[in-house]
Formats: structure tokens, C-alpha cells, sequence
């Protein structure tokens, strides 16, 4: 498993010389967010879940800038943010609507079923989400923040498990009697 994602994921060297990051250079090649072990890994999940849900093209930006606050792999971070993309984003702002009106009330807030996008270029896309998910207010908010929080969590520990099963598995295999 990882040496799968380590074939996947940027190396240490591409991102010193790529001449965008190299100003952050010494920040962005700390060793720890750069090393994959099952902390690392499954924080790295737990962050790029969270940030997935932040809105607009800040969502990357963001999962950077937790990496290094919590040094946990930047690159499975990054890649992780990607469940949130054009076609996911407005059920994943549905779902977070109606977890968002279970835990403040929707007495203020009616929901209003997405505009139609099709037809329309990038910019006027992201502008009518926008206005859409603006319109949902509070409810959505809250319920951004909790299914972020939620999907952030469970990652966690479905990769902090998955790995120890993963580990138990080829340990059992190496200490088994040949047939």
C-alpha cells in the first residue's frame, strides 16, 4: 500500500525545484510532510476531508496550510481534497443543508433546490453556486462545519484501521508455515 502511494505522489526533490514553491521552500520540505506512516496517512485523510468541504478554490490552500500546522503528509492530503469536485459538490452541500437544519432548527431558511447549470461557462457556474449556497445561510454553515468534522473523523479512523489490519495481515503472513 505504500509503496503504491509513494509511486503516486510528488517527490521531495519535484517540489524543490518547481520555482512556484520554492519561496516556501523551507516550510514545505519539512521531512514530516513528506514521510507516509499510518499517522501521517490518516491525518493527512482526516485534513483533506475537512478541507474538501471549504468553499471555492481555497479548499487545496487550506489543506496546506493544515499540513504544516499538524506536519501530517502534504501530497495524500491534497490528493484527498478531490472528493469535492463538480459533480459531488452540490449533494455534498445537500447533505450538509439537511444535517445543518437537524442541528439549528430550519425555521428561517426554506430550501431551495439547486439552479440549473448547464450551459454555463466556469465563472458563471461557480458565481450561481455561490449564490445559491449563500441563500441556504446559516443552516448550511453549521452544516458544512459538521459534516466536515464528521467525514474528517471517520476517515481518521477507517485509515488508522485499514493500515493496522493492513499490517496484521502481512505480519500473519510472514510468521505462517509454508502448505
Amino acid at each position: 500500500m505504500r509503496k503504491h502511494l509513494k509511486r503516486l505522489l510528488p517527490d521531495h526533490r519535484s517540489v524543490s525545484e518547481n520555482r512556484w514553491l520554492r519561496p516556501f521552500a523551507t516550510t514545505l520540505l519539512h521531512p514530516r510532510l513528506w514521510h507516509l506512516n499510518r499517522h501521517s496517512a490518516a491525518g493527512a485523510v482526516a485534513v483533506g476531508m475537512f478541507c474538501g468541504l471549504i468553499p471555492g478554490p481555497l479548499q487545496m490552500a487550506g489543506a496546506a496550510l493544515c499540513c504544516v500546522l499538524f506536519r501530517v503528509n502534504l501530497p495524500l492530503a491534497l490528493l484527498t481534497t478531490l472528493y469535492s469536485n463538480p459533480l459531488t459538490i452540490v449533494p455534498l452541500y445537500v447533505a450538509a443543508f439537511g444535517l445543518g437544519s437537524l442541528l439549528v432548527g430550519n425555521g428561517e431558511v426554506a430550501f431551495t433546490p439547486p439552479p440549473e447549470l448547464s450551459g454555463l461557462d466556469l465563472a458563471q457556474w461557480a458565481g450561481e453556486l455561490a449564490m445559491w449556497a449563500m441563500s441556504l445561510g446559516r443552516p448550511l454553515a453549521v452544516g458544512l462545519i459538521a459534516l466536515a468534522a464528521g467525514l474528517s473523523l471517520l476517515s481518521y479512523l477507517a485509515v488508522r484501521w485499514g493500515w493496522r489490519l493492513w499490517l496484521i495481515r502481512q505480519w500473519r503472513r510472514r510468521h505462517t508455515p509454508p502448505r
